[in-house]
């Protein structure tokens, strides 16, 4: 079971109290007469201890004790960043990223000044005269002599060490703070806060009520489909429990996508399905084979997230963004061995990009109910490709999650995101946002993101290209065909996440006797059932 975030299992912990995952129901008990099902985002969050991040990583917050280490070495391209300094400089503006490149070129040159002038060779010179004091000793010697040269190798040794710390430090350093520089950008990508950006695409239209519409916190309260209050006496607040037909809705949206996307009509190519892919991570510290590309992935997750508080407490935009600019790719520390860190300290960042929005719009807070909540479930879509290729798979990403909603009926647009508004992985990102009439506003219900090669370059995912023609009779063996590897693009979309589109077809689909019209493409994976009715009292 991939759980994104911070938060991994394995598909064995489905059957241990770490997660409460829902149960894949089958058809003998979708046929039975109102079955009592329930799902608890509380009792998984109650029965989840989560562990303080204690190894330092993530800025200058991290340990203390002693030197603050990056849990993983990124392959970042040093000479491009100073050799583009003016272009950089203005990205990390644009993008309103605190990453300090005056100081990441300081280091830089420092870097290159220790290894390749001073000390560096100091140390290689150090390295030969201990291995001569070494061979030595190997003879018989007065021990007088021999207790010399023991004090000589054991000198050698200890400033070996002492220049060797220096680099390794230096390096440290460096590496943290480059990490924290973002992708670049699209060109044509808008500039500016998320007010800049631009709508790309719009489907449908509102809905025209002749009756007072409710949202969906009072049409699940009639319909009994969650529950709020209880969930908040186990784990506190913005947890929940599905309950009923809920239950089936939401196994019903996962099922959907997963068929839906899975395999793409009239094409011969298709998604690999499976629930264990720690996203990216699956291919680190790869090189795979050009002809095997793109590589295509959807994945079925719970997810974890450091939302805005109880009683509507305001988690501003602009910090929820600093914190996600702390933390350099979007994908990490979930696995922590596995050094991947997708820029997102409440994730956030990453596979999504930065998902702060105003707490408050208009009449309505999006703290309420079911449209911010710490624990939901997510179908993810992630594709590994060519880098010149990386543009032309984004736009089937967006266009497969368009499909999805506009076959749902949905009101909705698409965004093509500012650069105040992107996580440091993206290149450009494009945002779906759903009308929600109970709330009066629109919503983000998804978004694609093209991260171009800054996750691969943080796991060390390269491809080897084909030769254009077979090598020589005479190559030397061994020696890879085809020239140097290339890092791979990736791209993340979310296909479905759960609580959001609850709130949107409770909320759209909703009519004048309180029931709820379940839409079409749903019914198959809900037992034939066609619409949610007010409980007999």
């Amino acid at each position: 079971m991939l759980t994104c975030g911070r938060f991994l299992s394995s598909s064995a912990a489905t059957t241990t109290a770490s997660f409460s995952p829902l149960r894949t129901l089958t058809r003998s008990l979708l046929r039975r007469p109102h079955p009592r099902l329930l799902y608890s985002s509380a009792a998984a969050a109650a029965a989840t201890a989560v562990e303080p991040d204690t190894k330092g990583g993530g800025g200058a917050g991290g340990g203390g004790g002693g030197a603050v280490r990056p849990q993983w070495k990124a392959s970042i391209d040093f000479k491009w960043i100073r050799d583009n300094r003016d272009a950089v400089s203005d990205n990390i503006r644009s993008r309103n990223s605190a990453a300090n490149l005056d100081l990441v070129l300081e280091l830089y040159d420092q870097y290159l000044a220790l290894q390749k002038v001073r000390r560096w060779q100091e140390v290689e010179r150090l390295r030969a005269e201990r291995n001569a004091v070494a061979n030595k000793m190997k003879g018989k010697l007065d021990p007088s002599v021999r207790q010399a040269l023991v004090e000589e190798g054991k000198n050698l040794k200890e400033a070996l060490i002492g220049l060797e710390e220096d680099l390794v430090e230096l390096t440290d350093k460096l590496q943290l703070e480059a990490q924290s520089i973002p992708n670049a950008t699209h060109p044509d990508v808008p500039v500016g806060g998320e007010e800049s950006s631009v709508v790309r695409k719009e489907v449908g239209s509102q809905r025209s009520f002749n009756f007072t519409i409710k949202d969906h916190l009072h049409l699940g309260k009639e319909l009994d489909l969650f529950d709020f209050d209880a969930a908040a006496e186990v784990s506190g607040s913005k947890f929940y429990y599905l309950k009923n037909e809920a239950v089936l809705l939401e196994m019903a949206l996962v099922n959907w996508a997963i068929s839906e996307v899975y395999s793409i009509e009239n094409s011969d190519q298709c998604l690999i399905g499976t629930a264990e892919i720690p996203v990216g991570g699956i291919h680190m510290d790869s090189i795979l084979l050009e002809s095997s590309l793109p590589l295509k992935y959807v994945a079925y997750s719970h997810c974890f997230r450091t939302e805005a508080g109880a009683a509507g407490a305001a988690t501003s935009a602009a910090k929820s963004r600093a914190s996600a600019d702390e933390s350099s790719s979007s994908m990490a520390k979930s696995i922590s061995a596995a050094r991947i860190e997708l820029q997102d300290r409440a994730l956030a960042a990453s596979c999504e990009g930065t998902l702060a929005e105003a707490v408050y719009m208009g009449k309505k807070s999006l703290v309420r109910g079911l449209y911010r909540v710490h624990q939901f479930s997510k179908v993810e879509m992630f594709i590994f490709c060519r880098p010149e290729e990386s543009d032309k798979w984004h736009e089937e990403l967006i266009t497969i999650e368009e499909d999805l909603y506009a076959s749902l009926g949905l009101h909705f647009k698409t965004l093509d995101m500012a650069t105040g508004d992107l996580g440091a992985p993206a290149y450009r990102k494009f945002d779906i946002e759903a009308w929600m009439p109970g709330l009066e506003r629109y919503g983000e219900i998804s978004s694609a993101s093209n991260c171009t090669d800054y996750q691969s370059r943080r796991l060390g995912i390269r491809y080897r290209p084909t030769p254009s023609e077979p090598p020589p009779a005479n190559a030397k063996k061994g020696k890879a065909a085809g020239g140097p590897t290339q890092f791979v693009h990736t791209l993340n979309a979310t296909a479905v996440a759960v609580p959001r589109l609850i709130v949107c077809i409770l909320e759209n689909f909703q009519q004048d006797d309180g029931s709820i019209v379940i839409p079409e493409p749903l019914r198959p994976f809900m037992g034939g059932l066609e619409v949610l009715s007010p409980k007999s009292k």
